[in-house]
């Protein structure tokens, strides 16, 4: 059984010394995100080692060159812009992309351009999103994407002229022969093919493909420094150079066009070489996979597969009950609100075993009702409530 939330913290992890004190970092017990991480000391060592303060407007910020020259050699693509957020390379990506509406969008239902985006694509691209449903559960096909696009001059419709994919999307990964023939589609019929992979490091990082190969078949790509890799902010865009000329554009006007942003770019810069090259991702999908072991031996199955860092678990399998969640979770000093589990890489083995103390809670709770779960739903990061609510951040 776990720990109680009375007992002193037990491994978790410190992330430095104070006045001959252990600090202990604030998301080691915080399974509600990824993005709950706080910088590191080589983090923060590196806005401190900034030597000049340059201006991004004018590109003459070397930290921020820097950056994207790294980026470039890291992916293969010719070239890239930090942009403030995952949103806004996702967004400028697309306004960059499209020109003259009407224009349409094929994508993931449950993407985050299609539902947490604010509906960015539609005032800042005017763009009509067709989203589909993918019949597997976990990714979509070229099949399913041929069915959708809009591939006609018929007034009564408006022409596909992008498609937008998300690897990984609730945690899962896309096959790599899957977004192959996808490309391959699209190129011949000259739609424009954009990937949000804000954690396309997980999917790396799991086996899921290689860094160079994957972005090789997109047009553009969105990298998140925040999710997974725990950098304070910012996201980085990639693709050809005539396209990044475009994104500057409109990342100006957007506002994402900064003055001395190498104290973000710095810590960006950090966080791939020290939690994405340093291998530190490695351990989070081990955990997530313990996570999951730990709610099959309760007799528990997930919503979707476990391939990187998330935890979906179903409820419903076990007759548990959602309610429950957020006050087990409290009572056992954890953050954690509703069905998804995010492990990032900051989590301490002793916040792991409390959540299994906690998934043994929930099934007794669900065998004192008779294994009938209420219709009730817990909160969560979201303002929407669904029966199917997807992830946030």
């Amino acid at each position: 059984m776990a720990s109680s939330s009375s007992e002193p913290p037990k491994g978790a992890t410190i992330e430095g010394v104070k006045n001959g004190k252990p600090i202990q970092i604030p998301a080691a017990y915080d399974f509600r995100s990824d993005t709950v991480t706080t910088p590191t000391p080589s983090m923060l060592q590196s806005i401190m080692s900034i030597h000049t303060h340059g201006d991004d407007v004018f590109s003459e910020d070397t930290t921020t060159n820097n950056l994207e020259s790294f980026i470039v050699e890291l992916t293969g693509k010719p070239a890239s812009c930090f942009v403030m957020s995952g949103t806004m390379g996702n967004q400028v990506s697309i306004r960059s992309h499209l020109a003259q509406p009407p224009h349409s969008i094929v994508l993931d239902s449950r993407s985050h351009i299609n539902n947490y985006e604010a509906g960015g694509a539609a005032v800042l691209s005017q763009a009509h999103v067709i989203p589909v449903t993918p019949t597997n559960g976990n990714y979509l096909t070229l099949e399913e994407i041929e069915a959708s696009v809009v591939d006609s001059d018929d007034i009564h419709y408006a022409p596909t002229r992008l498609i937008c994919l998300e690897n990984s999307l609730k945690g899962a990964i896309m096959p790599v022969e899957e977004i192959q023939k996808i490309s391959k589609f699209a190129r011949e019929k000259g739609i424009k093919l954009h990937l949000d992979g804000a954690r396309l490091w997980n999917v790396v990082a799991a086996g899921g493909g290689d860094l160079k190969e994957i972005v090789s078949y997109f047009d553009s790509v969105s990298l998140c420094f925040s999710k997974g890799l725990g950098a304070p902010m910012g996201s980085i865009i990639i693709g050809e150079k005539d396209f990044m000329k475009r994104v500057r554009h409109f990342r100006k006007m957007v506002g994402g066009a900064t003055r001395q942003i190498g104290i973000a770019t710095g810590p960006a810069r950090t966080a791939v070489e020290e939690i994405f090259l340093g291998g530190k991702l490695a351990r989070t999908h081990e955990l997530a996979k313990r996570l999951e072991a730990s709610w099959a031996k309760l007799g528990g199955t997930l919503r979707v597969p476990c391939d990187t860092n998330m935890v979906w678990l179903d409820l419903g399998s076990v007759g548990g009950d959602e309610t429950d969640i957020p006050k087990l979770a409290k009572n056992a000093g954890l953050k954690w609100d509703w069905e998804r589990i995010v492990v990032h890489h900051q989590i301490s083995d002793d916040a792991i075993e409390r959540l299994e103390g906690v998934f043994e809670k929930l099934v007794e709770n669900a065998k004192v009702r008779g294994g009938v779960p209420s219709n009730k739903k817990g909160p969560s990061g979201y303002a929407r409530r669904d029966a199917k609510r997807d992830e946030n951040d």
